[in-house]
């Protein structure tokens, strides 16, 4: 199907419209043990969302949560708008872009307060930017922003995820498609040792600030190493963070949910019927579907560079903004290095100081895989500790996101993602290895 001017039009209609989430969160109430498995199913130990004697020590006066699982898809978040509005359904009903191809390609999260342990969190979801794009890869393409910000019951807003869909023309992308013969990865004893000795030297920096003034353009993060990535990772990756947005469930339960989404089945060789998301765990059937072989989500890459970031800045410091692209697939046997840089030590908003850093995930090739960049709030010897940012659509100096509402703050979003439409001029490259669709 053609991407049409009307299409994206009546796409572009829909920006800033609330309507309720596909799916429910997986923690209705996350306490410690969430924060505990959600971090142990990216292979982060830190006692700060892991040891629940831990966090009372430190700052902030209690464990927290890591920041993978404040926002994160369907961890967590009761919709606030549980149905679309009357006056918007004809509008919201269906897809304009139905039967165009697409590719979850790129993530950003920003972060504004603590999430707690036992606190409920609400969650307002909206379309916040469309932006038509010519692209290399496929002649035209959509860049398709979603958004969710996220608030506790305390009235205190969290964070905030935007997902990037890549909406291209399925012949024009698949005519240009970029393919390649994927060697899958072989170890040596050596090798493995290699990796073992990293893993070995890891830990997060903990109760030792890392003081801003301390910090230099130029400095390096990480390493840190995750891989060789293999089918258990993914179980252990799905026992914290749930099955996504399909609501993938087991035997009658399961059956439920094929009645309700049929599309996403397909029959095994034994004639039994089965989730597409199964391309994640068996080879076989990730090969049917065009692949080298098993691989992981985007997200989970995204959780490792959260934790690169989160191990090097120490208890004190504060994630406030991370962004990243998934670029090329993570296949079964696959390591990937983490590491960063100190691209910018400034003055944020309010005086606030902060750094900027580039990542990076790197496979056995060479290849980069997920690059990506955070902004990280650093305590000072001058400037005092670390002040929590402010929420968008709060008044200035809030910073303990308060002052604002969800539905501000969604409105804060896409003008800032139509703000990007008007300035930026990005030629997309392509999915070279993207997602086929959210995981």
């Amino acid at each position: 199907m053609p991407i049409t001017d009307d299409a994206i039009d009546r796409l572009r209609a829909r920006i800033g419209i609330p309507e309720p989430h596909t799916a429910p969160p997986h923690y209705l109430l996350p306490g410690t043990d969430a924060f505990r498995h959600v971090a142990e199913s990216y292979g982060d130990d830190n006692p700060l969302w892991c040891d629940p004697d831990y966090g009372p020590e430190t700052r902030w006066k209690s464990p927290i949560a890591p920041p993978a699982l404040a926002g994160g898809d369907t961890l967590v978040g009761e919709d606030e708008v549980r149905e679309v509005a009357d006056e918007h359904r004809a509008l919201m009903k269906g897809d304009p872009l139905r039967g165009v191809h697409a590719f979850y390609s790129a993530s950003m999260r920003e972060w504004w307060a603590p999430l707690l342990p036992n606190r409920r969190v609400r969650r307002r979801n909206a379309l916040v930017g469309v932006h038509d794009k010519a692209s290399a890869f496929a002649e035209r393409a959509v860049h398709e922003w979603t958004g969710q910000v996220f608030g506790d019951d305390t009235g205190t807003l969290l964070s905030a995820q935007y997902r990037l869909m890549i909406r291209t023309e399925r012949g024009k992308a698949r005519g240009k498609a970029r393919e390649k013969d994927v060697e899958l990865a072989t170890y040596t004893e050596a090798d493995i040792a290699a990796i073992d000795a990293q893993y070995a030297a890891e830990r997060p920096r903990g109760a030792q600030p890392r003081w801003w003034e301390d910090v230099e353009v130029g400095d390096s993060v990480g390493p840190l190493v995750k891989g060789p990535f293999t089918v258990t990772d993914l179980v252990c990756w799905h026992v914290g963070m749930g099955m996504g947005m399909y609501g993938v469930k087991a035997l009658r339960l399961g059956a439920a949910n094929r009645r309700r989404i049929p599309r996403f089945y397909h029959r095994d060789p034994q004639g039994i019927p089965d989730v597409l998301q199964r391309i994640h765990w068996d080879p076989e059937f990730a090969k049917r579907s065009g692949n080298a072989s098993t691989f992981d989500y985007g997200r989970m890459r995204e959780n490792w560079l959260i934790h690169l970031c989160t191990d090097w800045m120490g208890d004190d410091a504060w994630l406030w903004k991370l962004d990243c692209e998934f670029r090329a697939f993570n296949y079964t046997g696959d390591t990937q290095w983490l590491r960063g840089t100190v691209t910018r030590k400034y003055l944020a908003d309010g005086g606030r100081p902060a750094v900027d850093l580039d990542i990076a995930a790197v496979n056995q090739r060479g290849e980069t895989t997920t690059p990506g960049h955070a902004t990280i709030l650093l305590p000072s010897r001058e400037h005092g500790e670390v002040r929590l940012p402010d929420p968008p659509g709060a008044p200035p100096g809030a910073g303990d996101g308060t002052g604002s509402s969800l539905a501000r703050a969604l409105e804060a979003a896409a003008a800032r993602f139509a703000e990007r439409d008007r300035t930026a001029a990005v030629e997309d490259a392509g999915p070279a290895g993207g997602e086929d669709g959210p995981a």
